[in-house]
């Protein structure tokens, strides 16, 4: 009965420390005409050392809010291009491949 309490243990811990594992919402995958985009919340907040306010409850409030933007708009500063400028991070202009895998 301790083994399989033991094992139990185990299983819980090994599941939750993955759980874990990923920073913020984890990677977002968004589907593009122009080849997939991954968002990586780990790359933003540690990475650039971002803070989840920073983005949330200003520019994304939802999921649905930022599925559909297009990259004329991100020029004019809306969603990635608040911040992918030219300035605070690399532009949104220029290198498509920074973003988009095909």
């Amino acid at each position: 009965m301790k083994r399989i309490a033991a094992m139990a243990a185990c299983i819980v811990l090994t599941t939750a420390g993955a759980a874990l594992a990923a920073v913020g919402g984890g990677d977002i995958a968004m589907k593009n005409k122009g080849g997939d985009v991954v968002f990586s919340h780990e790359l933003h907040v540690e990475g650039a050392q971002l803070e989840c306010t920073q983005c949330h409850e200003k520019l994304y409030l939802s999921v649905k809010q930022h599925t559909k933007v297009s990259m004329k708009q991100m020029q004019k500063g809306k969603s990635c291009g608040a911040c992918h400028n030219g300035k605070m991070a690399f532009s949104v202009k220029g290198d498509c491949a920074k973003c988009h895998k095909k």
